[in-house]
């Protein structure tokens, strides 16, 4: 029994995390966020409700002034006061911003959120075995690069749901008469508006695909479904 005792311990540890994280994100989206209602939104999130045959798409402002989407494990979406201020600067247009809450669509229906904080506790347990077995064979580097093999890994899984959630949200825009245009000019100015160009890329951007790689696959996805 005490040979298992590690293990346990790993996976109480790694559940206290998840638990915290989870109660931690709820709480500060609850305490930073209010209600989307704008006049030029609304409009889009009855249409992106009428298309799935729902009333219409609730959403909310996170506010932060990083321009941002986020789809939270219990399901809510938000867009952040940075966007909904480009949006009233003329810089992004509804259309564009309704793309960004049907991309978000995408991550809840499609079980992304929820996965994501699961798969947040196996990254973690990934560290940890690595650190500790590579901790034994170099010194100093171990816990480096058990850290960088566990983000590779983290950051593989999703990019895989961006794209899956890239594709729900050009069905969706097609469903509501919307089209992929608004879609694939707010991908072409995300580098801009979020400061990507300069140095370093924000962590958002990590795990994200390149752009281009993202307006190929919708392209791609609309010539399957034209010739389908």
């Amino acid at each position: 029994m005490l040979k298992f005792t590690p293990i346990l311990l790993l996976g109480l540890y790694l559940a206290a995390m998840w638990f915290f994280s989870a109660w931690r994100l709820k709480k500060e989206l609850t305490e930073k966020a209010t209600p989307l209602r704008h006049p030029r939104l609304t409009p889009m999130l009855d249409r992106l409700g009428r298309a799935m045959d729902l009333p219409p798409i609730r959403a909310h402002i996170y506010e932060i002034e990083p321009v941002n989407g986020l789809a939270a494990p219990d399901g809510r979406i938000f867009l952040t006061r940075g966007f909904i201020r480009k949006l009233d600067a003329c810089e992004v247009t509804p259309e564009e911003l309704a793309s960004v809450i049907a991309h978000e669509l995408g991550h809840v229906s499609l079980g992304h959120s929820r996965r994501r904080m699961i798969d947040f506790a196996g990254q973690n347990a990934i560290r940890l075995a690595l650190a500790g077995v590579l901790g034994r064979f170099l010194p100093g580097f171990g816990a480096w690069i058990a850290n960088a093999i566990a983000t590779a890994v983290a950051a593989r899984l999703s990019r895989q749901d961006e794209f899956e959630a890239d594709r729900f949200a050009s069905a969706l825009m097609i469903k509501a008469g919307l089209g992929t245009d608004p879609q694939k000019s707010l991908f072409r100015k995300l580098d801009a508006l979020t400061g990507r160009a300069g140095a370093g890329a924000p962590a958002w951007f990590l795990s994200h695909p390149p752009t281009a790689r993202r307006i190929a696959a919708i392209e791609a996805h609309e010539a399957r479904w034209r010739d389908g």
